[in-house]
């Protein structure tokens, strides 16, 4: 009786995650349709072919290197012994964690789109997903945070928390994109004698579509990241419904009902929550969401205007600025006297988000100089100005247009 106890919940264990990869997979349609609505056209193939390259070049990189760094295990075994012990149940965390490791390239090429050669950023990619990021993810979650954890208690209060990645993967993805865009310099026409020449977006619709794709995954980004059925929390869905409420009302509210602020609002609202979902109160998400975009809607208006730097997608802000914000709340609402579950330390929350800062902007800029230095890494500039579609792939997102003109 006890043995098939035990293999059900395994089983339920199994399907638990299984469900939660393939909805954190679905998710990377939305960064492409993001990508390709904000984008001009003549891009926008690239966009679908870079999400999708990244992807696969992501599975391999982290099969074979980045989850036995993270976690110190690997499927080298027999079809037999990878499913002996367990029903397969490290096979599909393995899926699951591989759909966390894949947004980091995913998150940076939206911030580098439109002027960047394929294949050198596809290799930067595999970089990030196979060593940079699993390595940080094996500090924090993985085969090396059990000291690094045990230093946060004893130094600082409490072990540094980040439920479902606020800093691990989405604060981790915008800062090692930074480095790219300084490097690469602005599109082509951005500025113009130093005054700013805003290109604009080419299709609101399909950033919307990306926009909700990437919503509705978030809830099995968040939820499922318990692994288990018995760690299911129904405070993490609450509070990602209402930090992403939050975010569309504030993004609304401050851009006078801006459409692109808008969607980017929900994106915000569920990055600034994923740290300290199964601790705050749902009003504290809510607000945590909301500052979150308005971290977004003036840092993005900040980092074009003053600081001219060319991020396409606004992914610095939106997953570097707000992902390290993500992991600071969890600090301040996740304390008792305001409504959390206590057992965190603001110091804790506050090294550990920038710590992660310092990491992914060392290692971005190092692996950028060595492409850019060592093998080029921006198109030049005839392909630019006929689109990376065109130059890059030879055909162009809409090429029944062109045959019937």
């Amino acid at each position: 009786m006890d043995s098939a106890v035990q293999s059900l919940t395994r089983s339920g264990d199994v399907l638990f995650l299984m469900l939660g990869a393939v909805m954190v997979f679905a998710m990377h349609a939305g960064f492409a349709f993001l990508e390709v609505g904000t984008v001009r056209v003549k891009n926008q193939t690239n966009a679908l072919v870079k999400i999708l390259t990244d992807w696969a070049v992501s599975t391999v990189m982290y099969f074979l290197i980045g989850y036995p760094i993270a976690y110190g295990v690997n499927f080298f075994g027999s079809a037999e012994s990878l499913i002996a012990s367990d029903q397969g149940y490290e096979l599909v965390r393995f899926f699951f964690l591989l759909c966390f490791a894949a947004c980091i390239p995913a998150i940076i090429s939206g911030g580098i789109a439109e002027r960047t050669r394929f294949w050198p950023q596809v290799l930067a990619g595999a970089l990030f997903a196979g060593v940079t990021y699993p390595f940080f993810e094996s500090l924090i979650w993985g085969q090396n945070s059990g000291s690094v954890q045990a230093w946060f208690e004893n130094t600082l209060g409490a072990p540094f928390h980040d439920f479902a990645g606020s800093v691990v993967v989405h604060s981790m993805g915008g800062w090692l994109a930074l480095p790219a865009m300084v490097l690469l310099g602005p599109r082509m026409g951005r500025w113009v004698r130093d005054k700013s020449h805003a290109i604009p977006i080419s299709n609101i619709p399909f950033l919307a579509l990306g926009s909700w794709i990437l919503a509705v995954g978030w809830f099995g980004f968040n939820v499922m990241s318990a692994q288990n059925l018995s760690g299911i929390s129904g405070l993490v869905a609450v509070n990602s419904l209402a930090a992403m409420v939050g975010g569309i009302l504030f993004a609304v509210v401050a851009t006078k009902s801006d459409p692109g602020f808008a969607h980017n609002g929900a994106l915000a609202g569920l990055i600034a929550i994923c740290a300290g979902s199964d601790l705050v109160h749902p009003i504290a998400a809510f607000f945590i969401g909301g500052i979150g975009a308005l971290i977004f809607v003036f840092g993005f208006q900040w980092e074009q205007d003053k600081l001219k730097i060319d991020d396409v997608l606004g992914v610095w802000p939106l997953h570097g600025i707000i992902g390290t914000w993500g992991g600071i709340s969890a600090g301040i609402f996740g304390y008792q006297a305001l409504g959390g579950l206590g057992g965190v330390s603001f110091l804790a929350q506050l090294t550990g988000s920038l710590f992660a800062v310092v990491y992914a902007l060392a290692t971005g800029f190092v692996i950028y100089v060595i492409i850019v230095k060592g093998i080029g890494f921006r198109l030049n500039e005839d392909d630019e100005f006929r689109g990376s579609d065109l130059s890059i792939h030879k055909i162009s997102a809409y090429p029944e247009d062109k045959v019937s003109r």
